[in-house]
């Protein structure tokens, strides 16, 4: 079933698998839209789960009305607003680089209304940042700013994905995003980070990264990340940043393994 949110600044679409399983919310990350998730929502669905992707203000078939810019606060609100639409109780929250930092930060906002987090491909909100990370963060939306928009497409995808096929597909979903937009995009997800000594997940957790991922510090947060929680890596082979381009059926088989294995936690 597909739905329509209306958000008063925007339109949010969504995609919902339906069922009486555990729901199983899938946000993409910047400038990609939910068709990234369809592999991993539909082998949730397969699992018995209820799987709901969306595509965030501004991405694929979510509208952003004119005048309006693309916020932080606006995106985590949509979130908000769609769990309380569909009525979901407790639902896993799976999210993709920005999707992972927005999903981060709603668990952190409302830690009692969340099952589950799992984050693919994404930086530790709370974790500690070097000086050089810091900078690095401040750093890059000004230089993104300086890259031609007719070459941005092309370079996101060269840096987020290995194998051919999953470099055309982003480029192509990247090229239907205005550059000033995706800036916008940017400087939020960098705003999600914020850096809290001693904060823990406080609901089950599970982390996924492609062992290609050469984005920002993920390969190096990711690991500090799981060890300060206590939880494992699962590392995707032959992957870059986009784990579930580069390698579909081994993204969703990590993420169907770490739901049911809370499940099966639950009934222990």
């Amino acid at each position: 079933m597909t739905g329509i949110l209306q958000r008063g600044t925007a339109t949010i679409h969504y995609v919902d698998g339906g069922g009486s399983g555990r729901p199983v919310v899938f946000t993409h990350g910047a400038g990609m839209d939910s068709e990234s998730f369809a592999a991993q929502a539909r082998a949730v669905q397969d699992a018995g789960y209820r799987g709901i992707r969306w595509d965030l203000r501004g991405h694929g078939a979510s509208t952003l009305a004119a005048g309006t810019r693309f916020s932080a606060e606006d995106a985590l609100a949509d979130l908000g607003a769609l769990v309380d639409e569909l009525r979901l109780q407790h639902p896993i929250l799976v999210g993709h680089s920005l999707g992972g930092n927005l999903s981060q930060a709603y668990v952190r906002a409302h830690p009692d209304r969340a099952g589950g987090l799992v984050a693919v491909g994404s930086t530790w909100n709370a974790g500690p940042l070097s000086a050089g990370e810091r900078l690095g963060l401040r750093l890059a939306a000004p230089m993104l700013r300086l890259i031609p928009a007719s070459r941005l497409p092309g370079l996101m995808a060269d840096a987020s994905a290995v194998t051919p096929e999953a470099i055309d597909s982003i480029r192509a979903t990247f090229a239907r995003m205005p550059k000033r937009v995706f800036l916008d995009v940017w400087r939020a997800t960098a705003s999600f980070v914020a850096p809290e000594a001693g904060y823990r997940t406080p609901i089950p957790l599970g982390l996924v990264v492609g062992d290609r991922d050469r984005t920002g510090n993920i390969r190096t947060a990711m690991p500090a990340w799981a060890d300060a929680d206590g939880v494992q890596l699962r590392v995707i082979p032959g992957a870059g940043h986009v784990v579930m381009a580069d390698a579909a059926d081994a993204t969703s088989a990590a993420i169907v393994h770490i739901i049911r294995g809370w499940d099966a936690e639950g009934d222990g």
